[in-house]
């Protein structure tokens, strides 16, 4: 039996770990949101192609994925760029 009060601890979803929500050295909360963002648009698209059963639309959705994925290093570049 657990506690009431102990948390769950959830398991981080495709999307979070595709876009590595865990690492945020400088914990700052604009790359957390900018990151959350993306996970759950990657996570819509991960369901989409565990869902479908057209390859194409599988085989669009793996690349809209990894676009999503590329976009997203890109803007947290950009939140963090110092010049």
């Amino acid at each position: 039996m657990t506690d009431s009060n102990e948390k769950k601890i959830s398991q981080p979803s495709f999307g979070e770990k595709a876009v590595g929500l865990s690492f945020n050295p400088g914990g700052n909360p604009a790359v957390n949101a900018c990151k959350q963002s993306f996970a759950n648009v990657i996570d819509s698209l991960n369901e989409l192609r565990s869902t479908s059963t057209d390859p194409e639309a599988k085989r669009l959705a793996s690349v809209a994925i990894t676009g999503a994925q590329t976009a997203q290093m890109w803007a947290v570049k950009a939140i963090t760029w110092s010049a």
